[in-house]
């Protein structure tokens, strides 16, 4: 699982994913403070996420063992938003 932080949406009008409705986000692997690095990546947002938000992704053939994603073309899937990090008994990050 990756801590990442979504940096925007990516809007597409025609997919071959096969999947109706969730969009696509770019998010970006942070630090548990929030430091973001040079690489990026598109992931399936089927939770509602927004530009800002701490966010958990998978990546891999485990994110195609949703009912959605089964058998899909999918490589990277938002699992979750983050509401507190703490890291070495401190928060770091608080929604």
């Amino acid at each position: 699982m990756i801590l990442a932080k979504v940096l925007g949406n990516i809007i597409s009008t025609v997919r071959v994913d096969g999947i109706d409705g969730p969009g696509y986000k770019i998010v970006a692997p942070c630090t548990p403070s929030g430091l973001v690095g040079d690489d990026s990546l598109v992931a399936l947002d089927l939770i509602g996420s927004s530009p800002d938000e701490f966010v958990l992704v998978s990546q891999g053939s485990s994110v195609r063992q949703t009912d959605i994603t089964k058998d899909k073309p999918i490589d990277a899937i938002i699992i979750g938003i983050v509401d507190i990090v703490e890291e070495a008994g401190k928060v770091v990050f608080r929604k």
